[in-house]
């Protein structure tokens, strides 16, 4: 087998579906996110900032704050679960 695609799936983050948007990015979103350990919502927000400016603009920036609002009713969240089991444990 000689085809020069032939190696094309066994590096998978030298390929980019649907665009290419990142390509020119030193660090891709991808990896930044991984190597970061963010979660989903942080993932998204990072993902979209950098591809805006490339890609669908407005739409993209709506998404931003819709993830980091997102983000943050996550946070209240667990902030008032924690407050709750600080609350259970000193009735006890």
């Amino acid at each position: 087998m000689t085809d020069k695609d032939m190696f094309d799936d066994t590096f998978p983050q030298d390929r980019q579906i649907g665009g290419n948007h990142y390509k020119d990015f030193y660090i891709q979103p991808y990896e930044f996110i991984s190597k970061n350990d963010l979660s989903f919502f942080q993932g998204n927000v990072i993902k979209y900032v950098c591809r805006y400016k490339y890609k669908n603009g407005i739409e993209d920036l709506e998404k931003i704050k819709h993830y980091c609002e997102l983000e943050i009713k996550k946070m209240k969240d667990l902030n008032d679960e924690h407050s709750q089991k600080r609350d259970r444990s000193k009735r006890k």
